[in-house]
């Protein structure tokens, strides 16, 4: 099983119950087909760089996940089907990215941080 991390962007018109149960179908499936969420970080509604479908902001939403590598093939079908859904983005994690995630949920600095000047 591999890691994996990825980005959905989703239309701005979502309720709290929409985007709620859009998330739980997503990672029912991931779970329904061997897969295993390691951890879910919903952003919420953010200003987008450029419009898409004639929209300026989106709710974002990155999700965590080990999965069978045959499984992302799948999982993509199933966002583009969704109409709820403007953009994803599947990133594969290595080992030092999946460190990194795991020191920055934990609160150990990761050497990254801002100083905050005196």
């Amino acid at each position: 099983m591999s890691n994996y991390e990825l980005m959905v962007i989703f239309t701005p018109v979502l309720s709290d119950d929409d985007f709620k149960s859009a998330q739980k179908k997503f990672t029912g499936f991931i779970q329904e087909n061997g897969g295993e969420i390691v951890h879910e970080n919903p952003w919420g509604l953010k200003s987008l760089a450029y419009p898409i479908q004639k929209k300026t902001t989106a709710i974002y939403w990155v999700i965590e996940y080990k999965a069978p590598t045959n499984l992302n093939e799948s999982l993509k079908i199933q966002l583009l089907r969704d109409e709820s859904v403007l953009r994803h983005m599947f990133t594969v994690l290595d080992k030092y990215a999946v460190e990194y995630n795991e020191k920055k949920r934990s609160g150990v600095p990761t050497g990254t941080e801002k100083v905050a000047e005196a």
